[in-house]
């Protein structure tokens, strides 16, 4: 489906971002990954695209802090691999306070990383997107994009501005054949999230299982964690030609915590 174009992904070294990057591989598509993690784990991931799919991948080390980095991701792509066709903005971090006392330092970096550095990424990749007049860019906003929780001010608002900068995003683009689009998932089951609970369920006296439902899936229906392969589906078929005219929208896969 995807073969021949090229998909830079950030935060993709793990989690969400690596079944991203792992399922345009699947379909044909070169792939720049990103992130943080152990050299020569990220080294394994890369060179298992490859293998497993035929195609080729490459790594930038990219600090998402850093416009400069930013767009020299983008730029690798287009030089080393012929373009940059999609563009996923998935690196993102979090912090848990109340407002008072939530350190001004990681305000700034949480709205740096989870918000601006999305816009650096999408501003040095379309213009070349645009000369090509195709181009799809997806954007992982969160359940956070459309309701609140309390003690996470900097994630929620970075997310509620993700879901400006996608819409307006795609009313500039709409006649260029780019696409931009936001997924906004609820719980996924990720290993960061898997190694939280055995701490949760130690600290408030509860089992795991009861960790897992009445604490991470209290808001999800459904009491079933997302999973990355669902996640990554629904981007591969935003970057399908299928999918060429949703775009400027918030694609919720949440369980059912927004329908509440």
């Amino acid at each position: 489906m995807l073969k021949g174009k090229v998909a830079v992904v950030t935060g993709s070294t793990s989690g969400i971002g690596l079944a991203y990057a792992r399922a345009f591989a699947k379909e044909g598509a070169n792939i720049v990954l990103n992130g943080l993690g152990d050299a020569a784990a990220i080294e394994k991931e890369r060179a298992a695209i490859e293998s497993d799919f035929g195609v080729k991948c490459l790594y930038s080390p990219a600090n998402m802090l850093k416009p400069d980095e930013i767009a020299d991701m983008v730029k690798l792509g287009e030089t080393e691999l012929g373009s940059c066709d999609i563009l996923v903005n998935n690196a993102g971090i979090q912090h848990v306070a109340p407002i008072e006392e939530f350190p001004i330092d990681t305000w700034n970096t949480i709205i740096a990383i989870n918000l601006s550095a999305a816009f650096f990424a999408m501003r040095a990749a379309i213009p070349g997107m645009k000369a090509r007049k195709w181009g799809r860019i997806i954007n992982t906003a969160s359940a956070h994009a459309l309701v609140a929780s309390p003690f996470k001010s900097a994630y929620v608002s970075a997310k509620h501005g993700i879901a400006g900068l996608t819409k307006t995003a795609a009313l500039e683009t709409a006649e260029f054949g780019i696409t931009v689009n936001a997924i906004c998932p609820g719980y996924v089951w990720t290993p960061l999230v898997e190694k939280q609970i055995p701490d949760t369920a130690k600290a408030r006296g509860m089992t795991e299982e009861q960790v897992k439902k009445d604490v991470l899936l209290a808001a999800q229906p459904t009491k079933e964690f997302v999973t990355v392969e669902e996640v990554a589906a629904l981007a591969v078929f935003l970057a399908s030609d299928n999918a060429r005219s949703i775009t400027g929208s918030l694609q919720v896969i949440d369980g059912g915590w927004t329908a509440a």
